[in-house]
């Protein structure tokens, strides 16, 4: 005779199946492919079409313990490798995780203290509300805080955690309202109103905390005048896409990548300084694989006179994670105890390989990841780490004073 427990294995996988994301993990016909394909499923318990199988034949309770399944960096590889069309990433890993919260079991301890952050400051990091615009101090040109100054502006910018709390992040952040002044754009932010959108909290499975700041938001933009909302981060920009609709919450969403290569013509003048650099860009997994968004970033940086553009043997929909997607950021060290490796190490020797002496990126927490990868590797000095945003606002003369 079943367990509850079992019984609640099949009940999750039927649930999956008619939530309309994919087809239903039911019709997994056990191939391999999502295993093999995972850049971490070598060091998996449970890869995914094991996950299936266990929750298919009464094992639930054994999968919710297993420490792989906090192991998925939120690559989307599984899901693209599919043969038949079973959404892995989005729908399968934080249900399960989510299901895991609910039995009791404890999510690995640094999750524990990014989802009290997110509870009691709005941010991943623990910093106070008050200094989200710190970013900003001394800052020449204006920043509009529409929490302070409700007005209609085009570009309602929601600056994210990293962006606005971390040092190496807020050259960019300082950056990019150069870019968006020199264009010509009228534009805000949310100031000490802000909190994060929670894309990677709703990957970790914590549905809840999700949901909350899903509502949080929605409160906070269904007050604004905006003809686009802007964002740095594409974790973000995902579940704003296509999460936050399921929530009654759409609104007209771009990644600053895609927002800047609508404006190639305007921006074609304005970038006039050569930067000496050969440069490979990393395709984030959100709005490379997921989204197929490939030329946009590698455009603008064709735009940069100086840059020479190279790629690494794996790139676009090939790119390999950097590993902090998923709640990854967070778990490093839970992936190293239970027999993985750190992807960033991993991809900045790819990048290296290419001879490339500049790593282009278009995400925040790639940064860190890479500038600490580049550290680990020997690669410190060699490779430098940049967001296209800089190498822009460089040519364009708009870049920070004496930054190395």
């Amino acid at each position: 005779m079943s367990t509850a427990m079992d019984r609640q294995g099949v009940e999750l996988l039927e649930r999956l199946g008619k939530s309309g994301e994919g087809k239903s993990p039911q019709g997994c016909m056990q191939c391999g492919l999502c295993a093999a394909s995972c850049p971490l499923g070598y060091a998996m318990e449970f890869p995914p079409r094991k996950l299936i199988l266990q929750a298919e034949s009464g094992n639930l309770e054994k999968v919710l313990a297993s420490p792989s399944l906090w192991m998925c960096i939120g690559c989307y590889t599984c899901s693209l490798r599919c043969p038949r069309d079973i959404e892995l990433t989005d729908g399968l890993w934080p249900a399960l995780r989510d299901q895991s919260l609910q039995a009791g079991i404890q999510p690995p301890a640094e999750l524990q203290e990014t989802f009290q952050n997110l509870f009691k400051y709005g941010n991943n990091l623990g910093k106070s509300p008050r200094q989200r615009l710190d970013w900003a101090k001394d800052l020449d040109v204006r920043v509009l805080d529409l929490s302070k100054e409700p007005r209609p502006v085009d570009v309602l910018w929601l600056v994210g955690c990293y962006p606005s709390y971390y040092p190496r992040n807020q050259v960019v952040t300082r950056a990019f309202a150069r870019i968006l002044t020199e264009l010509g754009v009228t534009w805000g932010v949310l100031g000490a109103k802000e909190k994060a959108v929670g894309e990677c909290e709703r990957m970790f499975g914590e549905e809840g905390l999700f949901e909350t700041l899903v509502e949080e938001n929605r409160k906070l933009l269904d007050k604004c005048e905006f003809q686009t909302l802007l964002t740095l981060d594409p974790h973000a920009f995902r579940a704003l896409q296509k999460f936050y609709p399921q929530h009654g919450a759409w609104y007209p969403v771009k990644h600053y990548t895609t927002f800047l290569h609508e404006r190639m013509e305007q921006l074609k003048p304005l970038v006039l300084k050569p930067v000496k650099a050969t440069v490979t860009y990393h395709d984030n997994c959100c709005v490379g694989r997921r989204c197929e968004s490939f030329d946009p970033p590698r455009e603008l940086l064709g735009l940069i006179p100086g840059v020479e553009l190279v790629e690494m043997e794996r790139n676009r929909e090939n790119s390999l994670c950097c590993g902090g997607g998923g709640g990854g950021m967070w778990l490093d060290a839970h992936i190293v105890a239970h027999g993985g490796h750190r992807l960033s190490d991993e991809r900045i020797r790819q990048a290296a390989a290419t001879g490339a002496d500049t790593l282009a990126v278009s995400c925040p927490y790639e940064l860190s990841r890479f500038e600490d990868a580049a550290k680990v590797t020997s690669l410190e000095g060699k490779l430098r780490v940049r967001d296209i945003i800089e190498l822009l606002a460089e040519s364009m003369d708009l870049g920070e004073r004496n930054v190395s």
